[in-house]
């Protein structure tokens, strides 16, 4: 082909134009990066965005919120925190915040009552929470406390052997007491043969007892439950006879033996060590556990049926939120030198271990819900099982369900399942003769083979 004069101008014009247009896309990308703000998180866990609980939350706060955190003048600590509170900021409209130097704003911060580099204001409905570090767990749980009209009261009933939320030890709930005061709880116990309870804002957690209630303890707990109080009863196997009042007016009975499970592939896949721990991997519809994902554990646990007949002045709704497997049953037997199913003392499962009732009643001339939650175990809030699984999960949603704050489902902290590989010990030696030994071997093969014929010409 020949190379006229009037072609080269033509390639050069193309080559003109080809660099204006680049130059044009390159330009466009940036304004458009600019005007609009697009971001895609592919990360497992959602590590880099906000979960769709904060999202919903932020949702639900109609006034203004306003963040000051007190941080000191380094370039990768904001750039951080930036990131954060941006996530914030892109999901609601008057969300503001700013960093603040303490050591040049001192006054500011003695206003604040700042002791520490990290602390945070968060000001909402001209209330105010202060808490010592940023991440969203601490920044949604700081939102959901100012959003309450009212700290609900948690009373846990104390006296009669039952588990203490001041006890450190691990089968204490210092851990769940903790975490529930985080939320916006207030947490007590309550004596009940020297105090009285109100339903006004209050929920009773009552647990397994060593000594029986005495006849005054009994008729409190009874009439709060006929004057609509919300009540939590954690239960583990044989029943004490000074509950079965409270039981008959729940329509409510406790099946003899504790829960076991022998199916094999669940427990080797969980790792789980005896058949008495239960796992529950799917739930029954309910507002407690309609968004929970992942399975949670309980240990000899209770099974628990309704009555077919309702008290007269009691008409309880009930509905199962915790079923067990086709492969489980209640043992009867000692269950500790090895269980084995008898079809004429066991009860076969599938069998409920958790049961959420309600009622309507006339509260103050309002018609209002009464809601009871009945779980036959007290393991597995405990300090060394709240972090198995969801149970976690679970007893704040239990809370937040009888406090009628459901909408309000807390902030779980974020996971990173992607951070490592697990390899098996064989795949793990294949990957490494195919990367180390064989990919070498025949990219050093081939370079010989193409240098041999190059050089043979």
């Amino acid at each position: 082909m020949q190379v006229s004069k009037k072609t080269q101008l033509q390639y050069r014009i193309q080559h003109i134009l080809f660099i204006f247009l680049l130059l044009g896309c390159i330009g466009f990308a940036g304004w458009l990066s600019n005007e609009y703000n697009l971001r895609s998180d592919w990360t497992a866990g959602k590590r880099h965005s906000l979960s769709e609980d904060t999202t919903r939350l932020l949702k639900q706060l109609p006034f203004e919120v306003k963040l000051r955190s007190y941080q000191q003048d380094d370039p990768d600590l904001n750039k951080a925190i930036n990131e954060i509170l941006n996530r914030y900021q892109n999901n609601k409209t008057n969300f503001s915040f700013e960093l603040i130097n303490p050591d040049i704003y001192i006054e500011q911060a003695k206003a604040d009552n700042i002791q520490q580099y990290g602390q945070t204001i968060i000001e909402y409905n001209d209330k105010t929470e202060r808490i010592d570090s940023l991440s969203e767990e601490t920044i949604s749980n700081a939102l959901i406390r100012l959003h309450r009209n009212n700290k609900p009261r948690l009373l846990f009933l104390s006296r009669h052997g039952e588990r203490s939320v001041v006890d450190n030890s691990p089968v204490g709930y210092s851990q769940l007491a903790n975490k529930l005061m985080s939320k916006g709880f207030e947490v007590s116990e309550i004596n009940l043969i020297q105090q009285n309870l109100t339903i006004e804002n209050t929920v009773l957690i009552m647990g397994s007892i060593n000594n029986p209630l005495l006849d005054n303890e009994q008729n409190k707990i009874l009439q709060f439950i006929k004057e609509g109080g919300q009540l939590l009863w954690l239960q583990d196997p044989a029943l004490n006879e000074s509950q079965l009042s409270l039981s008959n007016i729940l329509n409510i009975n406790f099946i003899d033996g504790v829960v076991v499970d022998n199916n094999q592939e669940v427990n080797r896949m969980l790792q789980l060590s005896h058949p008495a721990v239960i796992p529950i991997l799917e739930y029954k519809r309910h507002p407690i556990t309609e968004k929970m994902q992942y399975f949670t554990l309980f240990t000899t646990a209770a099974a628990i049926s309704s009555n077919n007949n309702n008290q007269p002045d009691f008409n309880w709704i009930s509905s199962d939120l915790l079923i067990t497997s086709e492969s489980s049953w209640s043992e009867t037997s000692n269950f500790i030198l090895g269980i084995d199913y008898n079809k004429e003392e066991d009860f076969a499962g599938p069998l409920s271990i958790g049961i959420a009732q309600q009622r309507q009643i006339q509260l103050d001339k309002e018609k209002t819900s009464q809601r009871i939650v009945i779980i036959g175990d007290t393991d597995f809030i405990a300090n060394n099982k709240l972090g198995n699984g969801a149970n976690l999960e679970l007893i704040l949603n239990t809370f937040n369900w009888l406090t009628q704050n459901n909408k309000l489902i807390s902030i779980a902290p974020k996971n990173a399942p992607d951070q490592q590989l697990n390899l098996s010990a064989p795949v793990a030696a294949t990957l490494g003769l195919v990367f180390l030994i064989a990919l070498p071997l025949l990219f050093f093969i081939s370079g010989a083979v193409i240098w041999f014929k190059r050089h043979k010409k």
